[in-house]
């Protein structure tokens, strides 16, 4: 795969704004990677270069199903798996900004202090030119996981060093309320189990991205 730097992807996505209608690209790897790093710096540098209407990010985890809903479904210990997420809801999300239209549409973001998604927290109006979305399972290959897949023009692989990604992870559940020995019992046993399953899916993606340590 083709290895890609920030300004290779303003490139492309200053190129996606220069089509007509709304445009997608995605950004996946997996948990810890620097995913949001780099689509947050991806959506600065473009807005400044076409401007704050032109580009948003829309994150992945905005679909993560809630706590109550996880805990009906015998789902809560393996928070974070792709099953955790309302996939059909985030192709049909994605299907409903590239249309045109007049309105604006929201999308939901996820509180980490709250460890729960909130409804219509991103505004998305007709005059945005490029999404940026970005998340672990856009790649994955289940027929839930492809739908989303097929609404983003060009998806990317970020990756990092797995010994700063995993301190990452042990890092963040630690500053979200986790023990120290549960937030390392945590990644051993749900984020890095799902690391594998993203991994195997970098082969599909339009380049990589290898992000500072």
């Amino acid at each position: 795969m083709e290895h890609r730097t920030l300004d290779d992807l303003l490139d492309r996505v200053v190129a996606y704004a220069a089509r007509p209608g709304t445009s997608v690209v995605g950004i996946t790897g997996p948990p810890g990677a620097g995913k949001t790093t780099l689509a947050e710096a991806l959506v600065a540098a473009a807005a400044a270069q076409l401007g704050h209407a032109a580009v948003v990010h829309v994150p992945m985890d905005g679909f993560h199903l809630a706590d109550v809903e996880l805990r009906r479904l015998g789902r809560l210990a393996r928070k974070g798996a792709p099953d955790t997420f309302d996939a059909a809801g985030y192709a049909a999300l994605l299907q409903r900004i590239r249309l045109p239209r007049a309105e604006v549409v929201y999308a939901p973001a996820f509180e980490r202090d709250l460890e729960q998604p909130i409804a219509g927290a991103i505004g998305v109006g007709p005059e945005v030119r490029v999404v940026v979305t970005e998340g672990n399972y856009l790649l994955l290959d289940t027929t839930q996981w492809r739908a989303v897949a097929a609404e983003i023009d060009e998806i990317w692989y970020c990756t990092v060093d797995d010994a700063v990604r995993v301190r990452r992870l042990v890092d963040r559940h630690i500053r979200f309320g986790k023990p120290a020995d549960a937030a390392r019992r945590w990644v051993q046993e749900v984020d890095e189990p799902n690391a594998r399953l993203v991994a195997a899916t970098a082969s599909r993606a339009a380049g990589v991205v290898r992000m500072a340590p």
